[in-house]
């Protein structure tokens, strides 16, 4: 027939893929020919027909392109070629939303319209999202988003909005003829078929939310099955339903934005909130300049479900829906309405809008990767738990007067240091009080300032806070901080926290020096401040344990490395740095050491600090000392007193100040100039004695708390300590609490400060006032013997900390109330304290403190009391208190028995077992199973020997899994020998398999945890050297692989000379070999293969040994492995090859490395399909570059996301799809052959991966949610 001229049609109707297209077509009632001219511009094919009457467009999206962007440019050219057109139809396939309120099935239709005041499409992309994050492990990610949905555009015009209530009402009357009208098409063109019918409604499946469609390859049936409980259980729609009303139409809200909606979660909270039937991806970028009606047929549930055998069917009920609505509308009322294209402004706002919707594509995607991003850096942020150097930072500024610290800055050894082309070192020494960290201080803030200085790495060691005290938790901070001031994410430390689990277990000491190198090396030079290594509690031992030894391995490594040092002038420090400062000045031209490296803080170096410090503090208004402000001479009296006798300690001069604003007239100034004591043991000495009486046993105990607590006071901690009365009978009343906090300070100024301290914002944030030893000093002093002796009793370590044990049992035993372990906290701020710490001061004086030993038999013989519940609802002692904010509240804890044992309680085990205790008796509501095995996991031996004594089940084993699952593993784990030994003596079964989590033997505990003398005991009382775990979920098959993936060479020797079986296959690491790979851990890779492990055995997670080293990014051993015979091609493990594990990794070097040793670049398998797909999933775009120039497949299809441009596009990866684009990547979903569903589709996943896959929900290996 021939064509009508342009300006004939009236009518646009838009398809995004072929399926939609070809069902439009099928619905014409005559089809013209092609158009005769198009506009220069335009882009798009059309099909031109009639129906009802009307003169129809059909324009289809480009192949390989769909969205909001895509729709409105086809929309831009299609009013060119046509300007006539009136209205608009945007008809083709949908997800659906079903809901208690919309029983939406597959087939059914969905049409846009206008409800609860809204225009019928939502654009929810254009919305806010908030980013939260449940912190709740096992949580899908996704449950932490929520989508603010401020886009509801515009509504179908008013013709089209009639036609669509009289189709309505003649539907509810006389029903439809939709699918007559589709099987009407089928008997005409048979071909299709196959493709659109109506599958068989046992297809239908809607999953429930939670689970994942774990492979893309295969069909739901064959992956996720059929299994009632995955699925949303639904009736079946009766014959009157069905009759005249097949399919099924919906009207109401369809949401439309420019990504594929594949998450249940998100689909159900967004149809949830906002009362959505639909979700698309293309009529968003129609409704505000195209006047036009939405029209979707129900292919799929917007989940991970996807699948194609439903798309030809819901594209002809669209198409059909749509037919029917044409032949509603009166085409002489279409002619009379306006032109699009007269509206004013329309081409051009089209033209606007498409540019402005490449952009926000662009920064959507962006914003994407950003969140993304930092989800992942906070959540490897609340793994690493470093702990907050800030606050040592800051208060070391509060403290600092103006011009503090310039003599150094400006010192020729600081410039020098700073601007060095290789490492250097600077250790600044002093002795106590002389300002260390307050220059510490001075020095972090002049460096921030400088850009050239970057990044700078800080850490402040501090004697207040046991998480400051070590060199893993230094470790940690300076890891956190170089993570956050890289430029690009550190791939080092993304792959620690792969390699543990994903964060479900924590890194080794060893592996955090070993991430920190390689993090240092990719950052090229940085800038380290460390402050106070004298309270650093690991100066000593290897260089993965021991600060000191460390601090030599990084400065003369390699790396161009910075570090500045302060501490007091301790033997130890002094020695090692010296020898280590002697051995890099040998090494050739790396390390430059200054000839004044080592810098003493001597007096005439911070006279001047001192000086200006003391004329601060004499003259300031609030200081104290104001009420000589009116007589200078008097100050200057001071003044200079002061500065003749501070020799350089700021802490002796602080001190002094003090003490002079007591002063209230000038005769007892003279006085107390003429006497002040010449030294800091003198000045703390005249403090003490100068305390009141009244005042005595408040300050005495303030002081003990803080000189022996493992933690500061929070101050209405210590205001509840002192009101504690341990002789009365009522041991607390809160009406005795000081009326006025801030005068606490009273009882022992100048040696307790209160500070304002951050709240950890993994719990909250905030602030909160803390109680503090002034110095260090004073603790110092406090724990010497230089006290006078009415002091001294006081302070002695077993007295003191049975008088503080005393305290906190007293506290406890007035908690006699049965209410939330939330008000307990709320209303006795004390009662968290001591339930948590006050058996481990019990513990060390018990034996000697009779009072103490009333308050405990008191505490544990009312085991059936208040006070006894609510100390173990506050505090779990046996795991650390991690679940007692989880399930804070217990009907009934674990029996006195248990818990005495797990504190070390001798005597009162003794006092239990005497009165009848079961020892026996098993802890329902504790980590470990019983008593024994509860003082085995805590070195008790004591204690062990005494239960044993006393029939003690040596063998016992909880009905559920424990924390260790039976007494010897909690020994052997834990690396007590004596007590192994005991155990073994007494009958322990050393080839038990016991149910706790994370070993399943003793002798895998032992070799796992590196004790080499419990394993060679075990091994010696007949330990199966071969044993496996019967799981084959379990982390570990046997002690050779653990002891291999944490590294314990001497260890493996020893297992090997015992005839451990070097191939052993089984667990998650498949193999020794494997275990030692993904690790890194190159020696011991080299002594296994060196007995003859086999390079190329498959197994485990990650399938072999060349793809987990691949995965940890270790060239090194990569290198060792091909050496060694590795198969470059082999196909198994989660990502298929080494080709496709390095690819998702990001290691540029390993992927071309492996191409080099002939790596086929398109091979097939596991779970992403290709290298490339990877490459492209995880937007590393060079490595993309590489593997193309190297001969890939741009447009191969399989795995997660069928082909690499949807893995790139679907991910918001603009750059890579931009390079796959110009590269001829096309999208496969718009292929010509229509024919071929995913059930027939060639694409293979590995039979391992696959298996793998299915399996995550239980191993929690992997979140598939990205």
């Amino acid at each position: 027939m021939s064509t009508p001229d342009r300006e004939s049609y009236t009518v646009g109707w838009i398809c995004a893929v072929q399926t939609e297209y070809v069902a439009a077509q099928c619905f014409l009632d005559e089809r013209h020919g092609k158009p005769e001219s198009v506009h220069t511009n335009d882009n798009n094919h059309y099909t031109l027909g009639r129906i009802a009457g009307h003169n129809v467009v059909i324009a289809i999206l480009p192949s390989g392109e769909y969205g909001i962007s895509s729709a409105t440019a086809v929309i831009k050219d299609m009013l060119h070629t046509f300007p006539n057109i009136r209205i608009g139809l945007m008809v083709g396939i949908g997800g659906g939303a079903t809901t208690p309120k919309h029983d939406i099935r597959l087939g059914d239709i969905v049409v846009g319209a206008p409800r609860d005041g809204n225009g019928g499409v939502l654009q929810y992309d254009f919305g806010k999202m908030n980013q939260t994050l449940d912190q709740n492990e096992g949580q899908n990610q996704d449950q932490g988003q929520s989508f603010q949905c401020t886009g509801f555009l515009n509504q179908p015009p008013p013709i089209l909005r009639t036609a669509l209530a009289g189709l309505a009402s003649r539907h509810e009357i006389d029903g439809h003829e939709l699918d007559k009208a589709i099987s009407d098409v089928l008997d005409r063109k048979p071909k299709l078929r196959k493709k659109y019918r109506r599958p068989d409604p046992s297809c239908d499946r809607l999953y429930k939310s939670e689970v994942i469609h774990s492979s893309k390859d295969e069909g739901c049936l064959a992956t996720c099955g059929d299994d009632q409980s995955k699925l949303v259980s639904r009736p079946e729609r009766s014959e009157e339903e069905e009759e005249g009303n097949n399919p099924a139409i919906h009207y109401g809200l369809i949401a439309s934005a420019n990504q594929l909606m594949k998450n249940a979660i998100i689909r159900d909270r967004l149809a949830k909130e906002n009362n959505i039937l639909c979700f698309e991806m293309e009529a968003a970028g129609l409704m505000n300049q195209f006047p036009c009606l939405v029209i979707r047929g129900i292919c799929d549930y917007s989940d991970s479900h996807k699948n194609k055998e439903w798309q030809g069917y819901a594209a002809m009920a669209a198409a059909a829906y749509a037919k029917d609505l044409l032949c509603e509308v009166v085409p002489a009322k279409v002619a009379a309405e306006r032109k699009i294209t007269e509206v004013p402004g329309v081409l051009s706002s089209i033209e606007r809008n498409v540019n402005e919707m490449r952009t926000n594509v662009q920064d959507t995607s962006d914003d994407v990767k950003s969140i993304a991003r930092k989800m992942k850096s906070e959540k490897i942020d609340r793994w690493l738990s470093a702990p907050d150097p800030s606050t040592n930072y800051h208060k070391g500024l509060e403290r600092r007067h103006e011009g503090s610290g310039t003599w150094f800055l400006k010192s020729k050894q600081f410039d020098e240091w700073r601007t060095s082309q290789k490492s250097s070192l600077l250790w600044l020494h002093g002795i106590p009080g002389c300002g260390k960290t307050i220059l510490s201080s001075t020095i972090i803030e002049r460096l921030e300032s400088d850009p050239a200085c970057q990044p700078l790495l800080y850490f402040y060691f501090d004697f207040t806070d046991t998480g400051k005290q070590t060199l893993e938790n230094m470790l940690r901070v300076l890891i956190s901080q170089l993570h956050h001031k890289l430029r690009d994410p550190s791939v080092q430390l993304e792959s620690l926290y792969s390699s543990c689990a994903d964060g479900r277990q924590q890194p080794t000491c060893r592996s955090l020096c070993e991430t920190l190198s390689r993090m240092v090396e990719q950052a090229k030079e940085v800038w380290i401040i460390l402050d106070a290594l004298d309270e650093c509690r690991t100066r000593g031992g290897s260089s993965t344990e021991g600060l000191l030894p460390w601090m030599s391995g990084i400065l003369n490594s390699k790396q161009n490395i910075h570090l500045l040092t302060t501490s007091r002038l301790e033997n130890d420090i002094k020695s090692e740095i010296e020898n280590f400062t002697r051995i890099g000045s040998t090494e050739a031209n790396h390390t430059a050491w200054p000839p004044d490296h080592i810098i003493p803080i001597q007096s005439s170096l911070i006279s001047d600090d001192i000086n200006a410090y003391i004329r601060m503090r004499v003259r300031q208004e609030e200081s104290g000392l104001k009420r000589w402000r009116s007589h200078p001479e008097i100050q200057s009296e001071i003044e200079a007193c002061l500065i003749g006798k501070a020799n350089g300690m700021f802490r002796w001069a602080a001190c002094q100040l003090d003490a002079l604003k007591n002063c209230l007239e000038y005769r007892s100034l003279q006085k107390t100039l003429q006497s002040l004591p010449a030294t800091l043991d003198e000045t703390y000495a005249r403090i003490l004695r100068g305390i009141p009486q009244e005042h005595k046993q408040s300050a005495m105990r303030i002081l003990q708390f803080l000189t022996y607590s493992a933690r500061p006071l929070a101050i209405e901690e210590a205001i509840d300590a002192i009101a504690v009365d341990t002789e009365g009978d009522e041991y607390f009343n809160p009406k005795y609490r000081m009326p006025d906090r801030d005068e606490i300070l009273c009882y022992c100024s100048s040696l307790v400060v209160a500070v304002s301290v951050e709240k950890d914002w993994r719990i909250g944030g905030g602030t909160y006032t803390e109680l503090q030893l002034a110095h260090f000093s004073v603790k110092e002093y406090l724990t010497s013997d230089r006290l006078d002796n009415d002091i001294n009793r006081h302070f002695q370590e077993i007295v003191a900390k049975g008088s503080i044990a005393t305290v906190c049992l007293a506290y406890l035993l007035h908690l006699d109330h049965d209410v939330s372990t939330d008000e307990l906290r709320n209303a006795y701020p004390l009662a968290q304290y001591c339930a948590q710490y006050w058996t481990d001061f019990a513990t060390f004086a018990e034996t000697k403190d009779d009072r103490l030993r009333i308050f405990i038999r008191k505490f544990f013989r009312g085991s059936h009391e208040n006070p006894y519940r609510n100390c173990y609802s506050l505090y779990r002692p046996d795991d650390d208190g991690r679940d007692s904010f989880i399930h804070p509240y217990r009907s009934q804890p674990a029996p006195p028995l248990y818990y005495a044992s797990l504190g070390g309680l001798l005597d009162p085990v003794k006092d239990l077992l005497d009165h009848g205790a079961d020892v026996n008796a098993q802890a329902q509501n504790g980590t470990h199973c019983n008593a024994l095995q509860a003082a085995s996991a805590k070195g008790h031996e004591k204690i062990t020997k005494l239960l044993l004594d006393h029939g003690a089940d040596v063998n016992a084993q909880t009905k559920v899994a424990s924390y260790y699952g039976s007494a010897l593993r909690a020994a052997s784990t834990e690396g007590h020998e004596g007590i192994t030994k005991l155990l073994l003596d007494h009958g322990a079964d050393v080839n038990a398999q016991t149910k706790g989590r994370g070993y399943d033997s003793a002798l895998q505990a032992a070799s796992a945890e590196g004790h080499a003398g419990i394993t060679e005991l075990l091994l010696n009382h007949g330990a199966d050297v071969n044993a496996r775990t019967p799981d084959e979920f379990e982390l570990y098959s046997g002690a050779l692989q653990a002891a291999s993936n944490h590294g314990r060479e001497r260890i493996i020797e020893l297992l090997l000379n015992h005839g451990a079986d070097v191939n052993a296959q089984g667990g998650f690491h498949g193999s020794a070999l494997q275990a030692a790979s993904v690790k890194g851990y190159e020696r011991i890779v080299e002594l296994l293969l060196n007995h003859g492990a086999d390079v190329n055995a498959k197994g485990g997670y990650n399938g072999n040994a060349l793809q987990a080293a691949s995965v940890k990014g270790c060239e090194r051993i990569i290198e060792l492995l091909l050496n060694h015979g590795a198969d470059v091609n082999a196909k198994c493990g989660f990502h298929g090859s080494a080709l496709q594990a390095a690819s998702v990794k990001g290691y540029e070097r390993i992927v071309e490395l492996l191409l080099n040793h002939g790596a086929g670049v398109n091979a097939q398998g596991g779970y992403y399909g290709n290298a490339l797909q990877a490459a492209s999933f995880s937007d590393h775009e060079r490595i993309v570059e590489l593997l193309l120039s190297h001969g890939a497949d741009i447009n191969a299809v399989g795995g997660l996301y069928d082909s690499a441009l949807h893995a790139a596009s679907r991910n918001g990866h603009s750059g890579v799809v931009n390079l796959l684009v110009s590269r001829g990547a096309y999208d496969p979903d718009n292929s010509d052959d229509s024919s071929e569903s995913d059930a027939d589709a060639k694409r293979r996943v590995s039979p391992a991966a696959e298996e793998r896959s299915n399996s995550q929900s239980k191993r929690q290996r992997l979140e598939f949610t990205e």
